[in-house]
C-alpha cells in the first residue's frame, strides 16, 4: 500500500480565514484549504506548505503549527492530510504560478476571505468534515 502526503493551510489573514472557492461550471461550489502534495525532492512538510501557498495564492506566510492530521485509507493509496496553522505576511495574485492555473478542467480556485468567527465558519460548505468540525470547535480561541 502507497501512502501519499499532503499539506493544507488554514491561513489568518488579520480577522480573517483564507480559504480556496472551488467549483465548475454547472456544479455546487464548496470550500477547502491551500494545499497538496508533498514532491518527493521537498526537504520537509513545511517547504511543501510553502510551496503550495506560493503556487495556489501568492502568498508568503509566517511561522507554521500543525494542528490536525487526517488518514484517508483507499484500495491502493493511503492519503495523509496534514493540516496546519499559519498567518498570511503577503498575498499577491499575480504570483500565483500552480499547474492547476493553467488547467481548464480545474474549474473555480478563488481564493476567499471569511470572517474569523463561528457562525462565518459554520455557514461556508467547508471540505473535509473532519476540518470543518474541528474549526468550528477552535476557531473563536484562534481570535482570541
Amino acid at each position: 500500500m502507497k501512502t501519499r502526503r499532503n499539506v493544507r493551510a488554514v491561513l489568518l489573514d488579520g480577522d480573517h480565514l483564507v480559504f480556496l472557492r472551488r467549483g465548475w461550471p454547472g456544479g455546487s461550489s464548496y470550500y477547502t484549504t491551500v494545499g497538496g502534495g508533498v514532491e518527493p525532492d521537498e526537504v520537509d512538510l513545511e517547504a511543501a506548505l510553502r510551496r503550495e501557498v506560493m503556487e495556489e495564492i501568492g502568498a508568503r506566510i509566517g511561522p507554521v503549527a500543525e494542528f490536525l492530521t487526517v488518514t484517508e485509507p483507499g484500495e491502493k493509496v493511503t492519503v495523509v492530510q496534514h493540516y496546519f496553522r499559519a498567518d498570511v505576511l503577503d498575498m499577491d495574485l499575480d504570483r500565483r504560478s500552480g499547474p492547476e492555473m493553467d488547467d481548464p478542467d480545474v474549474g473555480d480556485f478563488s481564493p476567499v476571505r471569511v470572517a474569523l468567527d463561528v457562525s462565518a465558519v459554520e455557514a461556508l460548505e467547508l471540505q473535509p468534515i473532519e476540518l470543518a468540525d474541528y474549526l468550528r470547535a477552535h476557531v473563536r480561541s484562534w481570535g482570541a
